[in-house]
């Protein structure tokens, strides 16, 4: 086994292993929701997993490259000059992926859960484009999970109630059990998200080196049957 083998197999090893953790991260806000509610689109946690940064991105276009680099390891079926080449080439869309990923991930941790930024708490308020995915802006990072509450001041919450006291301060724990749930959740999926996206990238670049290498230095013959 050459290097160039090792170090795909590893590769492919290792995408396949976040492409399954990324989808996992992506699901759980999704399931989240939809056990809180009764379903989706109602009260989301936020817009950005609808934008399927795990299931899409850090999914469904490395599994080509996944495919390519195990089917190119030592004794596999594309374990040739021309597998090694496929495996490189199909990595670019392993990157492309990882950087959707990273770019909805970095929105996502600026901007924060809808809770802290809708009163409405619902899709209405998210504004899908991808104008919005490519348009960092420069801000305090984390502060809406840092600070003690990140409910604007000026909004009015129908889940306090004015008029009775005990049921509105039971009414209160309960969002503000419900925001720190939220905040928590949004944190570490997005949080995760970004690191397999970031790792995803640097596998991908890897490999294209990797597979351009056992391209043109070829791969271990394989030992003759004995029959």
């Amino acid at each position: 086994m050459t290097c160039c083998e090792g170090w795909t197999s590893c590769n492919g090893f290792s995408l396949l292993f976040l492409l399954l953790l990324g989808v996992v991260l992506n699901a759980i806000p999704l399931i989240v929701n939809r056990v809180e509610e009764g379903e989706f689109f109602q009260n989301p946690i936020s817009c950005f997993e609808w934008w399927f940064p795990g299931i899409i991105g850090a999914g469904l276009m490395v599994i080509p490259a996944t495919t390519a680099s195990l089917a190119a390891r030592k004794r596999a079926c594309c374990n040739n000059r021309s597998g090694m080449l496929l495996s490189s080439v199909l990595n670019v869309i392993t990157i492309l992926g990882a950087v959707y990923c990273v770019l909805v991930s970095v929105q996502a941790l600026l901007k924060g859960p809808l809770i802290c930024n809708s009163a409405g708490n619902s899709t209405s308020s998210c504004e899908f484009s991808l104008d919005n995915i490519s348009n960092i802006y420069p801000g305090p990072y984390l502060q809406w999970y840092f600070n003690e509450s990140c409910v604007p001041h000026d909004i009015h919450y129908p889940t306090f109630n004015d008029t009775m006291a005990n049921d509105g301060r039971r009414r209160s724990l309960h969002f503000s059990s419900k925001e720190d749930a939220h905040k928590t959740i949004h944190l570490s999926v997005f949080s995760g998200l970004l690191l397999v996206g970031c790792l995803e990238i640097l596998f991908g670049l890897s490999q294209i080196v990797i597979g351009l290498l056992g391209c043109l230095c070829g791969v271990s013959k394989r030992r003759s049957q004995i029959v």
